[in-house]
C-alpha cells in the first residue's frame, strides 16, 4: 500500500513539474499568436446607445476616457436623455399615458449581474439612478408605482412634475380621437439603451424610458425587464432593445442575443436572429420597429432592425460615429 501511494505521488508531482512550464508556454504562445495572427484587439473603453444620442454617448465616453467605469458612464450617459425636455420618449418631458400621466421605466446591470428596475414611476426625473438605489441599497432587483417613488424620496430624489406643456398640448389633442397607431421610429423610438466596456474590459448596461405614448395606465414594455429590454453577462458581452416593448419581451431579446454570442455569434449576427425570432412570431404582422444593439467582451458592436431608420451611436479612440442599422425589411 505504501509503494502504491509513492508511486501514485510521484506521478502527481512529475506531471505537475511537466504541465506548468507546457501551460506557462501555451499561454505564451496564445498570446503570440493573437497578437501576430492579424485579429483585432480588444477595443476598450467604448460606449454604444440606441438612436443617435449623441450628447448621451459623449458623457460616458467622457467618464470612460478619464478612466472611469462602465457603469458610471452608462448612468451619467443616459442621465442627459432623461433631463433633455425636447427629448419626448425619456425623462423629463415624456409622453404621457392615456390618463395624461408620465411613468418612467428603467433598469441598471453592472459587470456583477447585479441589477435594479423601477418601474411605471411618476414625478422623479433621474429614472435611472433610482434604478441603480435599488440595485445597490436594496435586497430586491425591481420597484413599482409609487413604492418606487416613496423610495426614490427616501432617496433624497426630489420631486418633479415630468409633463411639458408641449407634451401635455399633443396629449390633449391625441384625446380629441384617441386614435392608438404609433409611427414606426418616431413613438416608437422609446428608448436609449447603453452598454460601455471600461479600461478594465468590464461591462455594465442601463436602459430608460417613459414607454409607449398614450399607452394603458400602468403599461410596462420591455425597458425596466432585465433579459428583455436589457442584459449583460461580463464574460460574454451585453445587448439592449428598442421598438415595441411587448414583442421583446415574448422572446426575452436582450439574454437570447448574449447567449446567441456566448454560442459563437457575432454581435450583428446575434442581433440578425433575434429580429428574425420576433418576425417568426410576427408573421402576419410586421407594421412595428424593434431595434437590437450588443458588444461582446472585445469590444465588436453590431445592431439590426425590422424597418430602416434605426441607429446607433458608438464612441471609442476610433471615433464618434452614427451607425445606420441594417434591417430585416428594405423599405
Amino acid at each position: 500500500m505504501e509503494r502504491r501511494k509513492f508511486l501514485k505521488n510521484s506521478t502527481a508531482v512529475t506531471a505537475s513539474l511537466i504541465s506548468v512550464p507546457l501551460m506557462a508556454s501555451s499561454l505564451e504562445n496564445a498570446k503570440r499568436e493573437t497578437s501576430n495572427n492579424g485579429e483585432s484587439k480588444a477595443v476598450r473603453p467604448i460606449v454604444i446607445c440606441t438612436w443617435d444620442f449623441h450628447k448621451a454617448s459623449a458623457k460616458a465616453w467622457d467618464v470612460l476616457k478619464d478612466g472611469g467605469n462602465s457603469l458610471d458612464a452608462v448612468e451619467e450617459g443616459v442621465k442627459i436623455e432623461e433631463a433633455d425636455v425636447d427629448n419626448q420618449t425619456v425623462g423629463v418631458g415624456g409622453r404621457p399615458d392615456r390618463d395624461g400621466n408620465v411613468t418612467l421605466d428603467a433598469c441598471i446591470m453592472d459587470k456583477n449581474g447585479n441589477c435594479g428596475a423601477v418601474l411605471a414611476m411618476q414625478n422623479i426625473a433621474h429614472s435611472i439612478s433610482v434604478a441603480r438605489k435599488v440595485m445597490e441599497r436594496t435586497p430586491h432587483v425591481m420597484l413599482a408605482g409609487k413604492g418606487a417613488e416613496q423610495f426614490a424620496y427616501e432617496m433624497g430624489f426630489e420631486k418633479t412634475d415630468l409633463l411639458t406643456e408641449k407634451s401635455k398640448q399633443e396629449w390633449l389633442e391625441w384625446k380629441k380621437t384617441s386614435k392608438y397607431e404609433p409611427i414606426i421610429n418616431i413613438e416608437n423610438h422609446d428608448t436609449i439603451g447603453m452598454l460601455a466596456i471600461d479600461k478594465d474590459g468590464d461591462i455594465s448596461g442601463a436602459c430608460t424610458t417613459s414607454g409607449m405614448a398614450y399607452k394603458m395606465a400602468g403599461r410596462v414594455g420591455d425597458s425596466p425587464i432585465i433579459g428583455a429590454g436589457l442584459f449583460v453577462d461580463n464574460e460574454i458581452g451585453g445587448a439592449t432593445a428598442t421598438g415595441v416593448g411587448e414583442e421583446v419581451v415574448r422572446t426575452v431579446g436582450s439574454f437570447l442575443i448574449v447567449e446567441l454570442m456566448r454560442q459563437g455569434k457575432s454581435p450583428q449576427a446575434a442581433c440578425e436572429e433575434g429580429v428574425k425570432r420576433i418576425i417568426a412570431k410576427n408573421k402576419d404582422k410586421q407594421d412595428f420597429q424593434i431595434g437590437f444593439i450588443a458588444i461582446n467582451k472585445k469590444g465588436e458592436t453590431g445592431g439590426y432592425c425590422i424597418h430602416p431608420g434605426f441607429t446607433y451611436r458608438t464612441y471609442s479612440e476610433e471615433g464618434h460615429v452614427n451607425n445606420p442599422s441594417e434591417s430585416y425589411l428594405h423599405s
